[in-house]
């Protein structure tokens, strides 16, 4: 990932990531947790652009996260720092693995909103090297586990947790569709008619959520921290889209992302359905629907619903592009994926497979 400087931002000294003022940071984290930092602080980019930035923070002995929302335009409620953390303290004590959050700050330290929370300290599967190490019995043993932490997470009663106000379920999939509806339309540069027919369809043919759930909005592979050693997953990361709502999005989201990118060349993340060896999304539909008492026959839909809403994240990316204000590569790459994705979003909801 380069981190060059970024179109309208001013330029961050050498040793100081774009976003990130470090004497700012440091005098922070000195004050609030004092017994932190054993030497100064020093941080990198290691994801940027897409999605919230994330940075490696260290003072030479131990090492922290620091998640900021992106540069430039912001869509409204995407990027909540505040939701992030809290979703964050709520599941640490559960059977949901997350980093512990340590500290929540508004902009008035670095410019934005931020949190750090603890390093989970693992390897995050996103380039097809790393998933070619594993061989098909360590490999099919993680896509158990993917499914099995998700089975888990949907099983969590909101209450006891806390998170009985995280969200409302009741019309989830309605605001969802508005929501990204909305959004494109705040990241519109060019006219796309069959992304639009897509949300009309979804619209149309809308389902009725058979429960609610804790839902983490962009559950895959590439969004935990698995360890190298034994192939468990560490951490469950990227929680801004995180709310109560209806679980079969987040099983439609994780199955688009396991092979339904299949041969699209993503820059996102390699395809674990592309790589030999791994099982195809039938195997981790099984597995969820052994372990829930949830009927999958509506799941057309859902993967309909999951295609137009990555589409839209994706779109949303490509209008950041035009205007320099990403950070990272492959962002130029992101704009031809869209129409491909409408395309498989019609056609699972004609009964493609």
């Amino acid at each position: 990932m380069t981190t060059e400087h970024v179109a309208g931002e001013p330029a961050a000294p050498a040793d100081e990531p774009p976003g990130l003022p470090l004497p700012a940071l440091e005098q922070h984290l000195r004050r609030v947790l004092p017994e932190l930092l054993h030497g100064p602080l020093a941080a990198q980019l290691v994801a940027g652009g897409r999605s919230n930035l994330t940075y490696l923070l260290t003072d030479g002995r131990d090492r922290w996260v620091l998640r900021r929302p992106p540069l430039g335009h912001v869509l409204e409620t995407a990027h909540d720092m505040g939701r992030e953390h809290r979703l964050l303290a709520a599941l640490s004590p559960t059977d949901v693995p997350v980093p512990r959050p340590l500290l929540l700050a508004g902009p008035e330290v670095i410019g934005a909103p931020f949190y750090v929370m603890e390093f989970a300290d693992g390897q995050v599967l996103r380039e097809r090297a790393q998933l070619e190490r594993l061989d098909a019995a360590a490999a099919t043993a993680l896509a158990n586990e993917l499914v099995d932490v998700l089975v888990r997470l949907h099983r969590l009663d909101p209450e006891q947790v806390g998170l009985g106000d995280l969200g409302r379920p009741e019309g989830y999939l309605q605001r969802q569709l508005r929501r990204w509806g909305s959004q494109l339309e705040s990241s519109h540069s060019r006219d796309l008619p069959e992304l639009t027919r897509l949300a009309e369809r979804l619209g149309a043919q809308l389902p009725v959520s058979q429960s609610a759930a804790i839902v983490h909005g962009d559950y895959r592979l590439d969004n935990v921290v698995v360890d190298p050693t034994h192939g468990h997953i560490v951490a469950v990361l990227d929680w801004e889209m995180a709310t109560l709502g209806d679980p079969l999005t987040d099983l439609a989201s994780t199955l688009v992302w396991w092979d339904g990118m299949r041969g699209l060349d993503s820059p996102v993340a390699a395809v674990p359905g592309d790589v030999p060896g791994y099982p195809g999304g039938d195997h981790l539909r099984g597995r969820y629907d052994r372990q829930s008492d949830l009927d999958l026959e509506s799941l057309p839909w859902y993967l309909g619903f999951a295609f137009f809403k990555i589409a839209a994240i994706f779109e949303g990316i490509h209008f950041r592009a035009q205007q320099g204000l990403t950070v990272g590569e492959g962002f130029e790459r992101l704009g031809d994926m869209v129409l491909p994705l409408v395309e498989r979003g019609h056609a699972v909801m004609n009964g493609a497979t």
